[in-house]
C-alpha cells in the first residue's frame, strides 16, 4: 500500500444500507490514472465486486460525485456506481441480505492502473459498513396464534405509523425492508406464508385470515398510532396486498410494486369460501435466451381473457389509498399492463383514491436502495433462472426515487394519532 494514498467515506464508513456514501481519493499524483474497486460477500457466500478506472485532478485527486468512471462495471458520474454495478463471481445469483442483524459489508480499495488482466497494485483500502438495522430498533421474533414472521419497532415515544411487509420471496422471511422501514420510523411486520418452522412447506392455496390475523396484531402494537395499517409488496405479493385492500378492514394505505392485477398462481380463501380463484400460467411460453436464463414475460395468462376474468381482483372495494409502481422493462410479467388494467377500472368505477408511477429501464427487483443490481436469477415457480428485466443504471435511479417515495406515502396516508396509542397503555 502507498502511504500517501488515502482513501476516504464520507460523510462516515458506517452507515445505513440505505444511504449513500461519498468516495474520495488523495494523494495520487496530477493526471494519475488508477482503478477502483468494490467487493462484497452475501450471506449465501456469494462474491460481488466491481471496478471504475479514474484519472485524478490536477492536485492528485478523485470525488466519485464529480468525476465520470472511464471504463469498468459503469461508467460516467454516479456517485454510488461502485455499489449498484457489483456482479456476482458465478451466473444468475441474485444478492442475498435477508437478516437485519448482518451488515452489508462493502470493501473498498484503489489500484495502480491494471496492465492486461493483471490486478494493478493496492494504494489504499477503506471498508464500508452498511447496516440493515438503525441504532435503537427493537427486533422481535412473532409466533403468536398463526403469525410467523419478525416486528420491527423504532425507537422513540411515537406514535409512529403500522405497515405489514409482504417480502413473500419463495414464502420465506426478508428482513432488509422492513428493517430499513423501521429505521425511518415506522412500526413494521414481516410474515411467512408458508415454509417457516412448524408451518406447512408447501402450500396449496392462500388464506387471507391469515393476514387478517396479522393486521389486528400489528394495529394493537405499543407505539402505533395509526388507526389502520400500510401494506407494502412485491411480485407475487402485490396481489395480496390488494385483495386485502378489498376485502379486510383497517388497509390504509397499499404499496404495489411489480405486482398483477388477479389473484396469481394459489386460489385465495377467506372464512373458508374461496373469494377468488388462481390465474395460471403457461410454462411452455418461456422464452430461452443467449444468457440460459428464460424470458418470462407472456407466460402469465391473460386475466382480461374471459376465462380468467374472475381472478381479477376487485380493486373498486378497496377503501385506503393505492400506489400502483411498476418497471417499464420488467421481464418477470407485464407489470405496467397490470397498472393500466387497475387504473381503467378504477376510472370505471368513479374512483380516485390511487397513484401510479412507472420507471423506465427499470425491472422486476425494484428494493431499498443501492444494493447490487440482479439482471437475472433462480424463479421458483420456473425452477430455473429468468431474466428480470431493466438496466443497472436506471434501474438503480429508480429505487433511490422509489424509497424515498413510499415512506412520503405511507407518512401522508396512515393518519397517526397520539391518542391511540395512549387508548393501548
Amino acid at each position: 500500500m502507498s502511504s500517501q494514498v488515502r482513501l476516504s467515506l464520507l460523510p462516515r464508513a458506517r452507515c445505513m444500507f440505505d444511504e449513500p456514501v461519498q468516495v474520495k481519493v488523495a494523494g495520487l499524483r496530477s493526471g494519475q490514472m488508477v482503478t477502483l474497486r468494490a467487493r462484497s460477500t452475501d450471506e449465501k457466500g456469494v462474491v460481488f465486486s466491481s471496478s471504475a478506472t479514474f484519472r485524478a485532478d490536477g492536485s492528485g485527486q478523485i470525488d466519485l460525485e464529480r468525476d465520470p468512471s472511464l471504463g469498468g462495471t459503469y461508467t460516467g458520474i454516479e456517485p454510488m456506481g461502485l455499489l449498484w454495478s457489483m456482479r456476482p463471481d458465478a451466473l444468475h445469483k441474485r444478492f442475498q441480505r435477508t437478516k437485519s442483524l448482518n451488515p452489508h459489508v462493502v470493501k473498498i480499495s484503489v489500484h495502480e492502473e491494471e496492465e492486461g488482466d493483471e490486478e494493478g497494485r493496492m494504494l489504499a483500502e477503506a471498508t464500508n459498513e452498511r447496516l440493515l438495522i438503525g441504532d435503537g430498533v427493537i427486533r422481535r421474533t412473532v409466533r403468536e396464534g398463526n403469525i410467523r414472521g419478525v416486528l420491527f419497532t423504532p425507537p422513540g415515544e411515537g406514535p409512529f405509523p403500522a405497515v405489514l411487509d409482504l417480502y413473500t420471496s419463495g414464502g420465506g422471511l426478508s428482513e432488509k425492508r422492513p428493517s430499513l422501514l423501521a429505521s425511518r420510523g415506522f412500526v413494521v411486520l414481516t410474515v411467512a406464508l408458508y415454509g417457516q418452522s412448524d408451518m406447512t412447506r408447501n402450500i396449496r392455496e392462500i388464506h387471507l385470515d391469515y393476514l387478517a390475523e396479522a393486521v389486528e396484531f400489528l394495529k394493537k402494537q405499543y407505539k402505533v398510532g395509526s388507526k389502520g395499517v400500510g401494506v407494502i409488496s412485491l411480485s407475487k405479493s402485490g396481489d395480496l396486498a390488494l385483495s386485502m385492500a378489498s376485502y379486510l378492514q383497517g388497509v390504509e394505505a397499499v404499496v404495489w410494486i411489480n405486482g398483477c392485477s388477479a389473484n396469481t398462481l394459489l386460489p385465495l380463501y377467506y372464512k373458508k369460501s374461496q373469494i377468488l380463484p388462481a390465474l395460471m400460467g403457461d410454462l411452455s411460453k418461456l422464452i430461452p435466451t443467449e444468457s440460459e436464463a428464460f424470458n418470462g414475460k407472456k407466460v402469465v395468462n391473460d386475466p382480461l381473457a374471459e376465462e380468467n376474468k374472475a381472478t381479477l381482483i376487485p380493486v373498486e372495494r378497496a377503501e385506503g389509498r393505492l400506489l400502483f409502481v411498476a418497471a417499464e422493462d420488467d421481464l418477470n410479467w407485464d407489470s405496467k399492463a397490470y397498472v393500466d388494467m387497475m387504473v381503467e377500472r378504477l376510472q370505471r368505477h368513479r374512483k380516485d383514491n390511487f397513484e401510479s408511477v412507472c420507471y423506465p429501464g427499470a425491472g422486476h427487483y425494484l428494493e431499498p436502495p443501492y444494493g447490487p443490481y440482479c439482471p437475472s436469477s433462480l424463479h421458483a415457480v420456473v425452477g430455473g433462472p429468468v431474466l428480470w428485466g431493466g438496466e443497472a443504471r436506471s434501474h438503480a435511479a429508480a429505487e433511490v426515487h422509489l424509497w424515498k417515495k413510499i415512506q412520503e406515502f405511507f407518512r401522508a396516508h396512515l393518519s397517526c394519532d397520539a391518542t391511540q396509542t395512549k387508548a393501548k397503555l
